[in-house]
């Protein structure tokens, strides 16, 4: 597995997990939604992120939170192109494109990101070419469905095979696109299109999803599925979250994606720590 991804002019080292801290510049994500539009109050949480030990920061203009609806190309170029300028010219770390938008993708790009996570696997019409054409890497999501629809009814046979065979099949879009394997992540989706229990079955499974030889994304922090098996509402949700990435990291992911970055870099210190492993 490629351990070293080249995030633009930074190298992401994954010899051992790694935190991206969330940022979203939105209204109405499910979690922070508005916290962070003020341009100064969304660097000073980019700046307690990084000083807690995040890797890189995931920016993400448009909410996919189950029911969200998507918002227009402008809007997002709105909400994140000026985040991603601001923390670019005040941090030297890595910054994540949480988009499917083509035009972000590129925008992006150019503004100083380093990294696209596309939770819709770059299917959007143009999103392969775009991503193609930045060089960057990119982080493949499984979802059933989208945002607005996909908690409806989600079903499957075999949930681990059937994200196995789509990634398998994405990975055949992007080598005809351009994109190579050592330039891909890949992220199961916990809680996109799937019930608490076909979570915690993919989450069980997750060693087998090594085989693809790939690095693995896993974003389950403060997910509705700790709400409801744990009976917490969001704001009670860091422990819980915290033990889903430290069996995640236990099951083989590179990249944990954490609202609580401080407490799930405890939790990777020790990781690190009882598996003589140095963090990164």
């Amino acid at each position: 597995m490629n351990t070293l991804l080249q995030c633009a002019a930074r190298t992401l080292d994954l010899s051992a997990p790694v935190v991206m801290g969330v940022l979203n510049v939105t209204p109405d994500s499910f979690s922070d939604g508005g916290r962070f539009l003020d341009t100064d109050v969304m660097l000073r949480r980019v700046a307690d992120m990084l000083a807690e030990g995040a890797s890189l920061i995931d920016v993400g203009g448009e909410s996919t939170r189950p029911g969200a609806d998507p918002v227009s190309i402008q809007q997002e170029l709105d909400r994140v192109i000026p985040a991603v300028e601001a923390i670019h010219s005040e941090f030297d770390t890595i910054i994540s494109l949480d988009t499917s938008t083509p035009e972000v993708i590129r925008a992006g790009a150019a503004a100083g990101a380093g990294f696209i996570n596309d939770v819709r696997a770059l299917q959007r019409e143009g999103a392969l070419q775009a991503a193609a054409d930045t060089g960057l890497p990119i982080c493949l999501m499984h979802m059933q469905g989208e945002p607005a629809t996909m908690q409806g009814a989600p079903s499957y046979d075999d949930v681990t095979a059937e994200v196995q065979a789509f990634f398998a099949e994405r990975l055949i879009a992007c080598r005809f696109a351009g994109i190579e394997e050592n330039r891909i992540v890949l992220d199961p989706g916990f809680g996109f299109g799937k019930t608490d229990a076909q979570n915690v079955e993919l989450l069980a499974a997750l060693p087998s999803m090594m085989a693809l030889g790939l690095p693995l994304l896993v974003g389950l922090s403060r997910k509705s599925m700790i709400g409801r098996l744990l009976g917490r509402e969001v704001e009670d949700r860091m422990v819980g979250s915290v033990a889903l990435a430290l069996m995640a990291m236990e099951r083989g992911a590179s990249i944990v994606r954490a609202h609580d970055v401080a407490q799930t870099m405890d939790a990777l210190r020790l990781f690190c720590a009882v598996n003589k492993r140095t963090t990164v």
